[in-house]
């Protein structure tokens, strides 16, 4: 069984997010109300391939943890991606406006990190698949001004890749995303 295949197991429907027909090459990342903002991503993997995982869509663990460090924190979306050439986890912010500074945005993505070595294990454990979610190559990324009719501006990370959520990919204004420009 693949990961994705044991993820989509794993995951009420509720929480994860379908690629749109009628080519299902494309994903549509929406904030419910009072947001109410979305972003699209085209050029995904075939379905079989990828999941798209709300992971701010249920309860913070603040029942659980203090939260003195962010620990409770998440970011919005996490894809993970399983093709013959690559495997990725996708952690991904969004904000409408300029709002949230960096610190907020780089906790919520440790905390999507986080989220996923749990499915890690639980993979691991219950699945009795040892090597599950193993070789992904982890990528950061931050949306703001979706909103904004601007010119849509790129920022990468001054050194190396945006693989830690201190090198997030920066994006701003977006007009048309897709799926290797988010892992490039």
């Amino acid at each position: 069984m693949s990961d994705i295949a044991i993820l989509k197991e794993l995951f009420k429907k509720s929480i994860t997010v379908s690629l749109k027909p009628p080519y299902g090459d494309k994903v549509i990342l929406k904030e419910p109300p009072p947001g109410d903002y979305s972003v699209t991503i085209h050029k995904m993997p075939k379905d079989d391939d990828v999941i798209v995982i709300k992971t701010d869509d249920f309860p913070s663990p603040k029942t659980v943890f203090a939260n003195s460090r962010g620990e409770c924190k998440r970011a919005d979306f996490v894809i993970i991606a399983n093709t013959e050439q690559e495997k990725f986890i996708v952690c991904i912010e969004m904000k409408a406006g300029k709002g949230g500074g960096t610190k907020e945005i780089k906790q919520q993505l440790q905390g999507s990190q986080c989220f996923v070595a749990y499915c890690r294990e639980i993979g691991r454990v219950f699945w009795d698949k040892k090597d599950f979610l193993e070789g992904y190559k982890y990528r950061f990324v931050s949306i703001k001004n979706i909103r904004i009719n601007k010119k849509p501006t790129i920022t990468k990370p001054k050194k190396g890749i945006h693989d830690s959520p201190e090198r997030m990919l920066k994006i701003s204004s977006p007009k048309y995303l897709n799926f290797k420009g988010l892992v490039g």
